[in-house]
C-alpha cells in the first residue's frame, strides 16, 4: 500500500470504486464500477455502474479457497451466445480496490483484493434483456485437486524437454534422478553386519 494510498484511507471523505479484468478466449474486458472510461496502467476501464456487481469478497483469520460472483445485467438477449463462446474455465480474473482524489484522479497503485479463476457462467433471460454470473474460483481451490503425477524415472522425462528449455541447456542433456527409483522397491538394506545375501548394499 502507497503512503498516498494509506493517506486517502484516513480523509474523512474517502472516494472509492472497484476495478477488474476478465481473461476471455480472444480478449481481455477491463470494466470499473464508476460511469464513464479510465484509464490505469495502459488499460481502458469501461464504466458499468449500478449494472456490475461484484458478491462475495471476505477476509478472515482461516485460510480457505472463497469463490466470488461477478454478475453484469441489462445485456441485449442476442449476445448471450458471445459470452458463453468466450468463456473459458480457468482464465484469470483481477479485482482491484481503487481510490480517488477531489478531482476523481485515480489514486496510485489500487490494491488487488481478489484473484481467481473464471468457472462457466450462469445465465438468466427474461428474452429481452439477460443478467450473466461468472463464478471465481480462488486459487487455492487447485489445493484440493489429486495429484497423478509420480516420482519415476518415466513421469520425470516427460517434463524433461520443456525444462531443459526453460533452463537454456541443450536438448540432449540427459537426466536420469529417478532411474534407480523401481529398483528401491525390491531393495534391501542391512546396517552394520551384512548377512550372505545377493540383496545386500
Amino acid at each position: 500500500m502507497t503512503t498516498a494510498f494509506a493517506t486517502a484511507l484516513q480523509a474523512p471523505v474517502v472516494r472509492m470504486g472497484i476495478l477488474a479484468s476478465f481473461q476471455f478466449a480472444t480478449e481481455t474486458i477491463y470494466c470499473w464500477s464508476g460511469l464513464g472510461p479510465l484509464t490505469w496502467s495502459g488499460n481502458t476501464y469501461q464504466g458499468v455502474g449500478d449494472l456490475g456487481v461484484i458478491e462475495g469478497i471476505s477476509e478472515d483469520s482461516n485460510v480457505e479457497a472463497r469463490g466470488v460472483t461477478a454478475s453484469l445485467s441489462g445485456i441485449p438477449a442476442a449476445r448471450v451466445t458471445d459470452i458463453i463462446s468466450e468463456t473459458r474455465i480457468l482464465n484469470t480474473a483481477n479485482i482491484w480496490l481503487a481510490l480517488f482524489d477531489a478531482s476523481w484522479a485515480i489514486i496510485t497503485s489500487p490494491i488487488l483484493i481478489y484473484q481467481g479463476k473464471t468457472d462457466a457462467p450462469e445465465i438468466e433471460d427474461d428474452a429481452q434483456t439477460c443478467t450473466a454470473k461468472l463464478a471465481l474460483e480462488n486459487v487455492l481451490v487447485d489445493l484440493n485437486r489429486p495429484c497423478y503425477r509420480r516420482y519415476t524415472d518415466e513421469d520425470q522425462q516427460l517434463d524433461l524437454a520443456a525444462t531443459l528449455t526453460l533452463l537454456g541447456l541443450p536438448s540432449t542433456t540427459a537426466d536420469t534422478g529417478f532411474i534407480h527409483v523401481a529398483g528401491l522397491q525390491e531393495q534391501i538394506t542391512f546396517w552394520g553386519r551384512s548377512p550372505s545375501s545377493v540383496n545386500n548394499v
